[in-house]
């Protein structure tokens, strides 16, 4: 008699098989589970969509809906004139090629006729801030306390995919990458609806889901879109402090803090630095602050938990003492790593500056000497906004030894937004 196969553990590689706890027509129990291949879990009598779904739950996928693989010309419209607007600038890589493959499916998988859409939700407790804590901290988007979801996502997709091979069929999947619109795809398929800060929607987990997607050569029986919009609810739009929502459904990439503080590699706007206070991965606030998502109960995947306070909440002086190789370690496998060591710094800089603590003086004026400008500038901004004869002297001091155009600039800028002018000039250029 074989040994039977090892639990299925989504973090580790995938495994082919999912876990079957109870269900109709087995003899299965939550004390007496086992690990089973795909195809056993397929002759269970479903058809071919319950099957597919009950693979996807065992999972963890919830909700899980499916729609045809016709073509999402609509919204192939919507994006391609949102592009010529101006509204996704700063992301080369979304482009009208890109818009039109992705919203054609057959165009990724040749006799495609079913996508599937998968929510996972990240929705996991804050660990407690430490009694007596008395450090300046940042904040990190919800998504991002945790493991690279990308990688947690598809070692279970990968399963998923294994299990349409035994039905029969072809399949191409994508973890919120590649050119398929999947929030278009979610809400076709009946997993969520459009929330007006362009997020999709779920009954149970609000917003606070990640999305991939299976095209498939299967005829999988398709899913209504649900009958749920946010009504006469606008909530979302005021609250953004930078005004990046600017109509129902409309983002203006350029004026995100989440764009700013991770795809932007180069200098945040000034005008926008003081609107994007502590935030220094993304942002949460036009979800923080949405109807449905406080009615969202359901926890989320424990995968994604945050086990200490420095994955929510980092202390901002420690991040801007991080040296290339120390960022490197700490975030390891996270999405984090996405900002680069410079950005990050820079963020933590900007933060620093809201704050309103004279305390993060020393901090930043030490990294008036880093060795990446990006840092260095926003360092000098910061102290700007903090003012105070120490930072002006610190100001000063790197006006003497700066040599970078664009630093000198925010030197000169920052010091002038104290109101007290440069006692020594800038320095001569070599």
């Amino acid at each position: 008699m074989k040994k039977p196969p090892p639990p299925v553990r989504p973090e580790d590689e995938a495994v082919p098989g999912i876990r079957l706890e109870g269900l109709p027509g087995t003899s299965l129990s939550s004390h007496n589970s086992r690990v089973i291949a795909p195809n056993v879990a397929l002759e269970l009598g479903l058809a071919p969509a319950p099957r597919v779904k009950l693979l996807a739950r065992k999972l963890g996928f919830d909700p899980v809906g499916i729609t045809s693989a016709q073509p999402f010309s609509e919204t192939e419209a919507v994006l391609v004139d949102r592009i010529r607007q101006g509204l996704m600038d700063g992301l080369p890589w979304f482009h009208e090629s890109r818009v039109r493959r992705g919203c054609n499916p057959d165009a990724m998988l040749s006799g495609a006729r079913s996508i599937i859409s998968l929510a996972l939700s990240y929705d996991t407790p804050e660990p407690a801030t430490p009694d007596g804590d008395n450090e300046l901290r940042g904040h990190v988007s919800r998504y991002a306390w945790g493991p690279d979801y990308h990688k947690v996502m598809e070692r279970r997709v990968k399963t998923l995919v294994q299990g349409l091979q035994e039905m029969g069929g072809s399949a191409r999947f994508y973890v919120d990458y590649g050119p398929v619109p999947d929030r278009a795809v979610a809400a076709r398929a009946g997993v969520g609806w459009h929330g007006k800060n362009s997020n999709v929607l779920t009954t149970r987990y609000g917003s606070w889901v990640f999305l991939a997607d299976i095209i498939t050569d299967l005829d999988l029986a398709p899913d209504r879109p649900l009958k749920k919009s946010c009504g006469g609810c606008s909530a979302c739009i005021p609250s953004c402090p930078t005004g990046a929502i600017v109509a129902p459904y409309v983002i203006d990439n350029t004026r995100c803090i989440s764009y700013q503080t991770i795809e932007n590699k180069g200098p945040i706007p000034r005008e926008l630095r003081p609107l994007m206070g502590d935030w220094v991965f993304g942002c949460d606030i036009c979800q923080d602050v949405c109807p449905v998502n406080h009615h969202a109960k359901t926890p989320g995947d424990s995968a994604f938990a945050a086990t200490w306070i420095e994955q929510s909440r980092p202390d901002l002086q420690a991040l801007l003492g991080l040296n290339e190789e120390d960022f490197g370690t700490r975030f390891r496998g996270s999405p984090v790593r996405r900002a680069g060591w410079a950005g990050l710094l820079r963020n933590a800089c900007v933060a620093l500056g809201n704050s309103g603590s004279r305390a993060a003086i020393p901090a930043l004026s030490k990294a008036l000497a880093h060795p990446a400008a990006l840092v260095r500038g926003h360092a000098a901004w910061a102290l700007g906004r903090l003012g105070g004869a120490s930072a002006l002297d610190a100001l000063d001091q790197a006006l003497l030894d700066e040599r970078e155009p664009s630093v000198l600039e925010e030197i000169i800028l920052a010091m002038a937004a104290s109101g007290i002018p440069s006692l020594r000039g800038p320095a001569k250029q070599p």
